[in-house]
């Protein structure tokens, strides 16, 4: 048997069983596309990631990222929660300002903040590309369970992307948020008036609440095998940025922007989102995404040398 250690976290959140879980498997060498595939399918979090050595000379690691239906490009809690599965078993030096992961889509940029021991990390994401805007907005409110009267007018249900593109749908109020529901075959028809194969849908209001979010989200995939997410980063950046754009956030307040995800879930998410904004006040110049996390435990996972298996064995190394 072949052991892979790996770390499990919950990440964009300070507390345990907050956040969004994660695997990371911290020395994947050996293992074929294949079985990262099928250990996602496995651990069944909405990401696992695997840790290989750079392929080019202006990275440090080489990211995979599975959900478990699929690989991804590029995604933004595992980003986030990998840097702090590696500063946790020291593979990041402690102090080190940036690392640069080699994901899907190329280099990501990794900021990094310390106390005591690793604090905070921003990821840098791609400049938006906002892409078609769905006139039958009737079809989006039916994919997640909704009356077409729960969009918020004045407001496009619009595609954006800042490595992966997301469906952003506005809702009228929180709680609306709360009543939706992903409907498969509603949502299947969806992606074919898109012109696609699955679509991955993000429902937000910016309702105030008595917290300080921005905005009150939730998102689907289950194209990808995620019914629903409790934190996608790589949604954020082009939630703000459809925030922006459309002027439901002010210039002056772009850089400091919080969605607050999961907690329908009962897995509440902060998720903070940095845009940029030339002078101009409409060009955006930078994309980033950032959050904290937490160390949940950490285990071996056991694959035959003839690829079957795996079987797992935890360590009990919660942490409070």
């Amino acid at each position: 048997m072949r052991r892979y250690r790996y770390i499990h976290l919950d990440v964009f959140t300070e507390h345990l069983f907050g956040g969004n879980q994660l695997a990371v498997f911290v020395e994947a060498d050996g293992l074929s596309a294949d079985l990262m595939q099928s250990i996602a399918k496995e651990m069944n979090f909405s990401e696992s990631t695997f840790v290989l050595p750079p392929e080019r000379p202006d990275t440090d690691i080489r990211l995979r990222i599975f959900t478990p239906a699929d690989e991804l490009p590029m995604a933004g809690h595992p980003t986030i929660g990998t840097a702090f599965a590696l500063a946790h078993c020291g593979r990041i030096a402690s102090g080190q300002a940036q690392t640069v992961f080699e994901e899907g889509i190329g280099p990501v940029t990794v900021a990094l903040e310390w106390r005591a021991a690793l604090s905070f990390a921003w990821m840098t994401q791609r400049l938006p590309m906002f892409g078609p805007r769905l006139e039958r907005t009737e079809l989006a409110a039916r994919a997640i369970g909704l009356a077409a009267d729960a969009l918020m007018p004045g407001l496009p249900v619009e595609q954006v992307s800042c490595g992966v593109p997301f469906l952003f749908v506005p809702l009228s109020s929180r709680a609306a948020v709360d009543r939706a529901e992903a409907d498969g075959q509603a949502m299947r028809e969806l992606a074919r008036a898109m012109g696609r194969e699955k679509v991955e849908v993000f429902l937000f209001s910016t309702e105030a609440g008595k917290d300080e979010a921005t905005a009150y989200s939730r998102m689907f995939a289950p194209g990808l095998g995620i019914t629903e997410d409790p934190a996608t980063g790589s949604a954020s950046g082009p939630l703000g940025a459809y925030l922006v754009t459309h002027g439901v956030v002010r210039s002056e307040r772009a850089r400091s922007i919080v969605s607050l995800q999961g907690v329908r879930m009962g897995r509440p998410s902060h998720l903070h989102i940095d845009i940029g904004v030339a002078a101009d006040g409409r060009t955006i110049t930078h994309v980033k995404v950032g959050g904290q996390a937490v160390v949940a435990g950490e285990g071996e996972l056991y694959i035959a040398e003839n690829g079957s298996g795996p079987g797992i064995r935890g360590q009990g190394s919660e942490k409070t």
